[in-house]
């Protein structure tokens, strides 16, 4: 497993993350239950596996993710040495609010939660859902309040994670954040992450990629799994999914395996964040990421063309 730096002198942390909302069992989102033994074993695959980095959030699960976590470095003695922790900062789910109160209000539940004392990576998390915007980025704001916790020593490294471009992207070029991560924007599928990630690599900014799988369906197959990022899609919306999987057919090599390579190889991005909700999962993941994919697949697959347009512009959010 191949390494980067997180932030100006971080810690080596792998080519692939784990991320944990699944974990924090969110059936509204992904369509099923994740019970708290099948978290605990997933957990213990990672822990025992050839990845370093773990990611999490306050309101993944309504706190639950993180709760999960907590017990599993607990059940260990202490996080593994070597092990990377990232978590987020979240809005109060019930009035939005978002300030620098809020900000405080959410590390010490993540702390309490995780039972540590600090994180290693900390970011703040979908301002796009809160109440106000410049309650966030104004002065004195939740933004202000994130990189005071990086000066106290709470967050080794601070980011801005989240999904609408629209506002990303003018945020990360306010901020001197050490790292940024979005979601479901620079896939097969589609490619609408593409100018912020170079502007953000050329920067000097860590780029983490999250959700190669559109949601699950490039891992699960348009079959199975007919929706696409944690949306029911039609045969229109399919199609691209399903041009993929023949050219991987045609190949024999698992859709999955070409879809996680795709963002492992992109060289602007440090780690590619991928959620988990078994052990089984785990392996796979590991398996996919050194599955020999032939030049000829790459080819066929940017002749097919993507998206650059949000693919959540009408997405329904769900916390649960």
């Amino acid at each position: 497993m191949t390494t980067r730096t997180l932030g100006p002198g971080g810690p080596a942390v792998s080519s692939i993350c784990f991320g944990t909302s699944a974990l924090g069992d969110m059936p509204d989102t992904y369509g099923y239950a994740v019970s708290e033994d099948r978290a605990a074993a997933t957990l213990r695959a990672i822990f025992d596996g050839p990845c370093n980095f773990i990611d999490s959030s306050r309101n993944y699960g309504f706190g639950r993710s993180e709760e999960r976590i907590g017990a599993a470095i607990a059940e260990r003695g202490g996080l593994p040495e070597g092990f990377v922790l990232a978590t987020k900062l979240d809005r109060d789910m019930e009035t939005g609010r978002f300030d620098a109160a809020r900000v405080r209000e959410s590390i010490e539940e993540s702390l309490t939660a995780l039972g540590v004392d600090r994180v290693d990576l900390l970011h703040l998390h979908d301002p796009e859902h809160a109440r106000d915007l410049d309650e966030i980025r104004g002065k004195g704001g939740a933004l202000d309040e994130l990189f005071k916790l990086k000066d106290e020593g709470i967050a080794g490294a601070v980011g801005l994670a989240m999904g609408r471009l629209d506002i990303m992207f003018p945020l990360v070029k306010e901020r001197p954040f050490d790292v940024i991560l979005n979601h479901n924007r620079y896939t097969l599928l589609n490619r609408a992450a593409d100018e912020m990630f170079s502007w953000a690599h050329e920067a000097g900014m860590t780029v983490l990629n999250a959700a190669p799988y559109a949601g699950g369906v490039l891992a699960k197959g348009s079959a199975v799994m007919p929706q696409i990022t944690y949306q029911k899609a039609d045969d229109d919306a399919l199609a691209p999914v399903r041009a993929i999987e023949e050219v991987c057919t045609r190949h024999q090599v698992p859709p999955g395996a070409v879809a996680l390579q795709f963002s492992l190889r992109d060289p602007r991005i440090a780690s590619t964040v991928i959620g988990v909700s078994s052990p089984e999962r785990v392996a796979q993941t590991v398996g996919w990421a050194e599955w020999d994919i032939p030049p000829e697949v790459w080819d066929e697959l940017e002749n097919l063309g993507y998206s650059t347009e949000d693919p959540e512009a009408n997405r329904e959010y769900r916390p649960g």
